[in-house]
């Protein structure tokens, strides 16, 4: 059973490097030309238009299901900062140096963070078990994505050691039963996303 990851295309928020979490902000113009040949049986989405977006334009004409919990962090009164915005207030620098245990204010916590998409993989999962589904997406965040690989990879890393690239997707291949029981799958691959050739 193969679960493919792929984080919404690069927005100008993003170019700016600004904290993006429940807020959004459109995709660069440039995404639009990517592509990908790998399809699938089933999509998820974050109900954010970021990702909606991104799913339309690698999976065009497929039904998108958008579930709350595949959102980003909820960066609460940081969202649309940037480093050099926050950098001097000390609960900031908290946070940079022990993000699991500070809180971004009217934000999430990482506990809240990671139980939320949790329960998200919960209703994926059983999904795809109880259908039979050979082949699901995921349209989703950067930190949804380093979550999951940290979780659900081959190999044992941790979140901040993964990457989540706008160009780049990862599918995860799991055993059914591996699945089910919440374990590690056991083959990871990269799957790059590619300009659409025109004419």
């Amino acid at each position: 059973m193969v679960i493919a990851l792929f984080r919404h295309g690069l927005t100008e928020e993003n170019k700016r490097k600004a904290y993006l979490g429940w807020n959004d902000s459109p995709l660069c113009t440039q995404y639009a030309n990517l592509s990908t040949s790998s399809r699938y049986d089933l999509y998820y989405s974050s109900d954010l238009p970021r990702c909606i977006t991104t799913g339309n334009i690698l999976f065009p004409n497929n039904d998108l299901n958008l579930l709350t919990h595949l959102r980003e962090m909820n960066f609460g009164q940081w969202e649309g900062k940037t480093y050099e915005d926050l950098k001097e207030l000390p609960l900031y620098q908290q946070w940079l140096s022990n993000p699991t245990s500070y809180c971004p204010p009217g934000g999430e916590s990482f506990v809240e963070f990671t139980h939320r998409i949790q329960n998200g993989w919960g209703k994926i999962a059983g999904k795809i078990l109880s259908e039979n589904i050979e082949r699901c997406a995921i349209i989703t965040h950067g930190g949804i994505i380093r979550y999951l690989l940290s979780k659900y990879a081959p190999m044992k890393n941790d979140f901040w050691y993964w990457q989540a690239p706008h160009e780049q997707g990862y599918e995860l291949i799991f055993e059914r039963e591996a699945l089910r029981r919440g374990e590690r799958c056991t083959l990871l691959r990269e799957v790059p996303l590619t300009a659409k050739e025109h004419g």
